[in-house]
C-alpha cells in the first residue's frame, strides 16, 4: 500500500517505459502491389483520383463486413428511469444466434448506412450496395467510389464486373492484400523504402527509418466499416 496522491501514481505511470494498456495493431505488407493499391485509397480519402482533385458531384464509400456478432435479447424490457428510480436493467438475457453486420461510410458526408444480415456474402453485400445506391445522392451521383477489402463478397475482378455492371456510376477500389481499412490522416508505413511523390504519400510525416518496417493500421476511433 501507499500513501501517494493520484496525480504522484499517475506521474510514475507516465514515467514507467511498460503502457499495456497502449497499443497499435500492426501486420507485415504481404501484398506485392502494396504501394500501388494503398495510393489510390489515400488519394481518395484526402479527395484525389488518378492525380486529380474529386469533382463536388463525386463521393465515396467505405464499406466492410463483421461477421459472429452474437444476438442478444433481454428477457424483461429495460424500464425507463424515473423520479424516484433510475433507469433499471435487466442482466438475463437469451441468445439468438450470431449475425454478420455489413455498414458503409460516406466518407465525405460522414453518413453511416448498416444492416444485419444471418451470414455475410456476395448476396447479403449486394443489398447493402443497392441499400445505398438507390438513395440520393449516390443514385444521381457523377461517381460513387466504393473502397473494399479483398473478402470473398468484393473481390477481385469478378466483383468489379459484377458491381460496375448493375450500378454504371459506381468504381470499386481494392485495398491491398491483408490490408485494415486505412483512415484519413493514418499512417502506412512500408516493409520496403520506395521512392518517388507517392511513395512519400505513404510514409508518416517527420519519421525517418534506415531499415525496413512493418505496416502500422492505427486504431483511432475506426470504424469498419
Amino acid at each position: 500500500m501507499t500513501e501517494a496522491s493520484p496525480t504522484t501514481i499517475a506521474r510514475w505511470l507516465a514515467q514507467d517505459a511498460l503502457k499495456p494498456w497502449q497499443h497499435r495493431s500492426w501486420i507485415f505488407p504481404r501484398d506485392p502491389d502494396f504501394l500501388g493499391r494503398a495510393a489510390p485509397v489515400l488519394d481518395l480519402y484526402a479527395g484525389r483520383f488518378e492525380g486529380r482533385l474529386l469533382h463536388p458531384g463525386d463521393l465515396v464509400i467505405c464499406a466492410d463486413e463483421k461477421p459472429s456478432i452474437q444476438a442478444r435479447a433481454r428477457i424483461h424490457e429495460t424500464v425507463a428511469p424515473a423520479c424516484s428510480h433510475g433507469q433499471l436493467v435487466e442482466p438475463t438475457y437469451e441468445r439468438r444466434g450470431a449475425l454478420t453486420y455489413l455498414a458503409a461510410w460516406d466518407v465525405r458526408r460522414g453518413r453511416v448506412f448498416g444492416r444485419s444480415e444471418p451470414k455475410g456474402g456476395i448476396a447479403p453485400f449486394d443489398r447493402l450496395v443497392w441499400q445505398v445506391m438507390t438513395k440520393q445522392p449516390y443514385a444521381s451521383a457523377r461517381r460513387v467510389f466504393w473502397i473494399v477489402d479483398n473478402g470473398s463478397a468484393h473481390r477481385g475482378q469478378a466483383s468489379i464486373k459484377r458491381l460496375q455492371g448493375r450500378w454504371p456510376n459506381l468504381v470499386l477500389v481494392h485495398l491491398p492484400v491483408h490490408a485494415q481499412l486505412a483512415q484519413s490522416g493514418g499512417d502506412l508505413l512500408l516493409d520496403h523504402p520506395a521512392k518517388g511523390p507517392r511513395a512519400e504519400r505513404l510514409r508518416e510525416p517527420g519519421r525517418t527509418r534506415p531499415r525496413a518496417q512493418p505496416l502500422r493500421a492505427p486504431q483511432r476511433g475506426r470504424q469498419a466499416v
